[in-house]
């Protein structure tokens, strides 16, 4: 079973703004976040865990991390794909870094058994989430 990673998504207000965010960076290059250490679960995570992410204490969607490298300054890269995946919305305490997600405890994309929800826009998923209706 893969592990995955959480992360709040910093100066992000909603899930429309994170996506428009990934997207311009990913234009940009290779789209990677930045961490002090090298998480040591690292190997169960590479290639096929991924970075959920949390906005306004829930996490609403994931991006699938690709790999670990090397960034400057001695700190570690954290590759991802510029794919946003929106998940059924699940309450999470925000904190700072990342923490482990194990697969189990991982909410389910909204594409899975959602009829039309992954359509949506994400500003307006973002909002069914908020008032608990999805």
């Amino acid at each position: 079973m893969p592990l995955h990673l959480t992360k709040v998504a910093f100066g992000n207000p909603s899930v429309e703004h994170l996506a428009e965010r990934l997207a311009q960076r990913a234009g940009e290059g290779p789209l990677f976040l930045t961490t002090r250490y090298l998480p040591k679960r690292h190997e169960e995570v590479a290639g096929t865990g991924s970075l959920f992410w949390i906005i306004k204490h829930q996490l609403v969607a994931r991006s699938a991390i690709l790999h670990f490298g090397e960034a400057e300054g001695g700190r570690v890269a954290i590759h991802i794909d510029s794919a946003l995946v929106l998940v059924h919305a699940r309450p999470k305490r925000a904190h700072q870094g990342w923490r482990y997600l194990e697969h189990a405890d991982a909410p389910v994309d909204l594409g899975s058994g959602a009829a039309g929800l992954a359509d949506m826009p994400p500003a307006l998923v973002g909002r069914l989430a908020e008032l608990a209706l999805i």
